[in-house]
């Protein structure tokens, strides 16, 4: 993938006993949804680009390699794993692997007590494919679960289909109220691009932005807003 990134590195019955378990998810959810700071028809806070860099703590590219779930300490996960082709915020090796893990099932899992746990029906959640493309702005894992989720879900995490790149909601929103403020920093195709208000996006275009945003610190001395 030709980049300008640096390149890098239940649902069961609730009863008394399974209340705290039940409040135990409940609270991890809402502490993932926090992170996500409406697109279309769902109850998503928008996140536009800027707010993406600021919140995110590693931006990835890659090929997602592997994709499977669990249960740990109760808690329900799917795991990604990506093959990384390049990074920003931090350094990733060239061909490395970067595994995380957010909140949720691939399909229903029997428990010890021989009931069910299903996949949990989250609005937004990103999915997964062995062998998909990706770019995608994550949030820092969970102090207590290590769970961690794309800034605002879905809205995060790109897709890349030969040059395209686009989010679960067509880009809707992406660049709404992004703006760069000092004049020069723009290239022509980066300012055609914040221009649209949905739609897939050049790759190399975004992550060149993208770069350039993190390396020059465009957001933290206002630069970008």
């Amino acid at each position: 993938m030709k980049s300008q990134f640096r390149s890098a590195r239940s649902r069961a019955l609730p009863s008394a006993a399974r209340r705290p378990r039940l409040a135990l998810l409940s609270a991890l959810l809402l502490a993932l949804l926090a992170g996500a700071s409406s697109v279309q028809a769902t109850q998503l806070p928008t996140q536009n680009l800027s707010q993406m860099i600021a919140k995110a703590d590693l931006i990835v590219s890659g090929e997602v390699v592997a994709v499977k779930d669990g249960i740990q300490d109760g808690v329900p996960y799917t795991e990604v794993t990506l093959k990384v082709a390049g990074s920003v915020k931090q350094d990733l090796a060239p061909k490395s692997s970067y595994t995380f893990r957010q909140f949720g099932l691939l399909k229903a899992r029997k428990m010890a007590d021989g009931r069910y746990l299903l996949p949990a029906k989250i609005e937004g959640m990103p999915t997964w494919a062995v062998g998909e493309r990706v770019m995608t702005f994550m949030n820092k894992p969970t102090a207590k679960s290590g769970l961690s989720t794309p800034v605002g879900l879905a809205q995060g995490k790109f897709s890349i289909n030969g040059s395209k790149a686009t989010n679960s909601f067509n880009n809707v929103g992406l660049f709404e109220g992004v703006q760069v403020v000092t004049r020069g920093l723009l290239r022509a195709p980066e300012t055609s691009m914040l221009s649209k208000t949905s739609g897939a996006v050049d790759v190399n275009v975004l992550q060149g932005l993208v770069s350039r945003a993190v390396k020059n610190n465009w957001i933290a001395t206002g630069a970008m807003r």
